[in-house]
């Protein structure tokens, strides 16, 4: 495991107080933490190169253009995409789907199917319910019963022939790992492209589209070390061309004339207007700093404190954890008998322990799970051992508090 001691130095906001003892910082699935040599950057930027990109012949311009377009040939290799073309900037995995939703508008009719699984983030849920609505096209769920894909019935929804399957590479709910290369292969074998929902993938698991050959590959940067506000679309080049552009304005054209408007190449043509090129350097630098740190160090280290947190959550009477997948990353969701997540995520804080608590944008997998609502914890591998410990306390205290406050 990576030395907390030393990478903690990174991230000061950890030794914020909370509660009279430094925040456990446990919700790493909805946003992580900023290092500071990756805000330097942004700092560096502003200061020294800042000017807008693609537009101007002057020094500023060209150096923050090549500052920009650096960024993305680094996500290009940090994903193993076959050229930078295929790295399209986006405000973020939503943005992205949506994107690609919208692109596919011209291409999908009555008689057309996509397919999802019940375990997918609202973006990669709502976007296809609702085009398949507009277009009178069948929206297809595979469950996931217990937090696991239910292969067969993929297989039932692929003999409708769908123009797309869109899924997960790890679940924000139940942490489940999807089995992609199975999945992509009987969706290609069907006819279907797929997109990936790869923002709880990411940083937990290893990446390489053209390894995976999936379509689409979509992510968001404050999920990796960065910013708000960026994300990537990766798409193969031959789909990309294919997508309607989502928004037309400058940057993405090519002549512009009273009769008609021909538009750009790739990547540049689903860009349009001035991109996050700040966020991109950030991006850029994030992906550096975890490169830095030892991309499989990380990995290992957030699956080894995922486990111990399993374990630890398991011995406390009282806490159902959500869904038995065969493997885990990233998150664990559970619930308290008797208590609303919204109250213990409320005393839990007062605790100096932050969790997320709610629906997590993931209403048709707790449908699934019976439960309204959880309580998700998420470390990164800057957490410790100690603070999943502290957590757990917590809990047994809140729960304890909560009954006493039952029974007066």
């Amino acid at each position: 495991m990576l030395s907390a001691d030393i990478i903690r130095k990174d991230f000061p906001i950890l030794d914020t107080d909370i509660g009279g003892a430094p925040v456990a910082y446990l919700d790493n699935a909805a946003t992580t933490q900023v290092p500071l040599p990756v805000l330097e950057r942004v700092r560096e930027h502003y200061l020294h190169d800042n000017a807008n990109v693609h537009r101007g012949i002057h020094t500023l311009s060209e150096r923050s253009t090549a500052a920009f377009e650096g960024a993305r040939e680094t996500v290009a290799r940090f994903l193993g995409a076959e050229s930078a073309e295929e790295i399209i900037f986006t405000q973020g995995t939503t943005d992205a789907i949506n994107t690609v939703a919208s692109g596919m508008r011209r291409s999908i009719g009555r008689g057309d199917s996509i397919v999802v699984t019940s375990l997918e983030h609202h973006s990669n849920f709502v976007p296809w319910q609702q085009l398949c609505e507009e277009k009178g096209a069948r929206f297809g769920v595979v469950p996931c019963p217990a937090g696991e894909i239910d292969m067969a019935a993929l297989r039932r929804e692929l003999e409708s022939a769908p123009k797309l399957v869109c899924v997960t590479q790890v679940s924000n709910l139940t942490g489940t790992v999807m089995p992609l290369r199975e999945i992509i292969e009987c969706a290609h074998a069907a006819g279907a492209a797929v997109l990936v929902d790869g923002a709880q993938g990411v940083r937990h698991e290893p990446v390489n589209v053209r390894e995976l050959d999936c379509d689409f590959y979509c992510f968001s940067g404050h999920k990796l070390l960065a910013p708000t506000g960026i994300g990537v679309l990766y798409g193969k080049r031959e789909h990309l061309q294919q997508l309607t552009p989502a928004r037309y304005g400058g940057g993405m054209v090519d002549i512009v004339l009273a009769s008609g408007t021909t538009f750009g190449d790739l990547p540049y043509r689903l860009e349009a207007g001035t991109p996050n090129y700040v966020g991109a350097v950030a991006l850029g630098a994030a992906i550096e700093y975890i490169e830095r740190t030892g991309r499989e160090e990380i990995s290992r280290t957030e699956h080894e404190l995922l486990s111990y947190a399993e374990r630890a959550l398991a011995q406390i009477d009282g806490l159902r954890i959500l869904g038995s997948p065969a493997r885990r990353a990233g998150v664990i969701s559970f619930t308290l008998d008797d208590i609303h997540p919204y109250d213990a995520a409320s005393i839990l804080d007062k605790l100096g322990i932050a969790l997320r608590s709610g629906t997590h944008c993931a209403q048709p997998g707790l449908n699934e799970c019976g439960v309204e609502a959880a309580i998700r914890l998420s470390p990164a591998f800057y957490n410790t051992r100690e603070e999943i410990d502290r957590c757990c306390a917590a809990i047994r205290r809140t729960m304890e508090m909560l009954a006493k406050w039952t029974k007066s």
